[in-house]
């Protein structure tokens, strides 16, 4: 009979023990799903733009209406480039909560960057620098110099930033994304698609610290360590904005991307008739050294809205 009981009495804390955890995972995943963000998608407008694009991917949404009112193929998959490093900034916008804290560049984070020959910032091994100064360095000039660095500052490697990347991505529903680095260097798992970066731009500026990097043309480091006087970085798009025929609305702000598989790629923000519209443009026939069709096909997508 001992035995008997003692054998119920250790069924039941079985069963107890599991209906405990069970609430708790239930508690758990209700916390995350609402947690994460919830974002209103856009919705096709009744027009589509007809514009001749070079950039074989395209999409243009309307931020005051939540319309979109050009789609080239915007689910198809696609190779981002530097347009990576708008998630690589707004994750380490999110995680770092006093960008004036003193982050020093590790030697080891260069070595793989000038064997891929990356872009860099101009940060040099063992600088000193502060998390802003980094989070500038890898929107404008496209640094991956300073995308590594906050990657490495943030969570000890590249590798588990990356872990962030993708959650947050899957947070906003970024349906077609996998990120496998923080710089968009090419990798055949590394892929978006241009509804899902336009998603991730409407989401990060609402971001105030993001939408102001995003939006400078140049910025200024104080000295440091290694550059005593200082350094200036400046924003790839305005450099190349600010060489060719202005709009007749303005282009606010932007990123960049180059890599052979991925083509020329913008990313830009701007303001025509008291409205803000973004357009993610990919695929662009060329290079660093020819006519910048990412640039062309903004300046005559934007033309058609005034």
């Amino acid at each position: 009979m001992l035995k008997r009981k003692g054998f119920y009495s250790l069924i039941l804390l079985i069963i107890i023990f599991l209906v405990v955890m069970f609430v708790k995972d239930y508690q758990d995943s209700k916390l995350e799903i609402v947690d994460y963000p919830q974002l209103e998608m856009p919705k096709k407008s009744e027009i589509n733009l007809d514009v001749n694009l070079h950039s074989s991917n395209a999409i243009l949404v309307n931020l005051d209406t939540n319309k979109i009112l050009l789609d080239k193929d915007s689910d198809e998959i696609i190779y981002p480039a530097s347009l990576t490093k708008i998630m690589t900034v707004l994750v380490a916008i999110e995680n770092i909560p006093n960008l004036q804290e003193k982050i020093l560049l590790p030697k080891s984070i260069f070595k793989n960057l000038y064997e891929e020959n990356a872009s860099m910032a101009g940060f040099l091994p063992n600088e000193e620098v502060t998390a802003e100064d980094l989070l500038y360095g890898s929107m404008l000039p496209s640094g991956a110099d300073a995308s590594i660095g906050l990657a490495d500052y943030i969570t000890g490697s590249e590798s588990k930033f990356v872990k962030l990347m993708n959650e947050k991505a899957k947070q906003l529903g970024m349906k077609n994304t996998h990120f496998m680095n923080a710089t968009g260097l090419h990798h055949p798992d590394h892929y978006t698609s241009v509804k899902d970066i336009s998603i991730l731009l409407q989401y990060a500026l609402t971001n105030n610290t993001f939408r102001d990097i995003y939006t400078a043309e140049r910025y200024s480091i104080k000295s440091t360590n290694l550059h005593p006087e200082g350094m200036t970085v400046t924003s790839r798009m305005f450099k190349n904005l600010n060489a060719n025929e202005k709009t007749r609305g303005e282009i606010i702000g932007g990123k960049t991307g180059y890599t052979e598989q991925a083509g020329l790629c913008l990313a830009s923000l701007a303001t025509i008739n008291g409205e803000e519209y973004i357009l993610v443009t990919v695929g662009a026939k060329g290079d660093s050294r020819t006519e910048q069709f990412n640039i062309t096909d903004a300046i005559a997508v934007y033309r058609q809205l005034n």
